[in-house]
């Protein structure tokens, strides 16, 4: 396996200004050909109200079955640390991240989910999936609690 073509890990790098300028990196799946879910967990997730600025906290949990390629998880938390001053609704910041990681990894399949703390009294989640996932995969739930609390 090689890692020559990556260029946050293992080095010291400031947090991107933006979604659209940080770098999702990918590096090979050794295990390319078997299916199996990973699993990222961002429970601190921060992004900004698109109207009012005022901070918005997410609980993110991604599910993905890689094919050739794996999320690189530095580069992915630099990634979600880039949202925190990017105004942006609940959907679009949670959809966005789905489609980053398709384009960047091209899993077989991926799932995500957006639980969203409230705002205004009333939390909104959100879900989004490519599609069924592979026969004879293990998929397990995400357990994250609806709201009350969230913890």
């Amino acid at each position: 396996m090689t890692h020559e073509n990556l260029g946050q890990l293992g080095q010291q790098v400031s947090p991107p200004a933006s979604p659209e300028e940080a770098v999702l990196e990918v590096v090979p799946n050794p295990q390319a050909g078997t299916d199996y879910v990973a699993r990222f967990t961002a429970p601190e997730f921060t992004s900004l109200c698109p109207v009012t600025g005022q901070p918005d906290f997410a609980h993110i949990v991604i599910d993905y079955i890689p094919g050739d390629s794996l999320i690189e998880s530095k580069s992915l938390k630099l990634y979600l640390t880039s949202f925190r001053n990017h105004g942006s609704f609940h959907e679009d910041c949670t959809i966005s991240i789905a489609k980053r990681i398709i384009k960047a990894a091209k899993p077989k399949w991926l799932r995500i989910g957006g639980y969203w703390y409230p705002r205004g009294g009333i939390p909104i989640d959100v879900f989004y999936q490519t599609g069924e996932a592979p026969k004879g995969v293990w998929i397990p739930e995400q357990d994250v609690p609806g709201y009350r609390g969230r913890g």
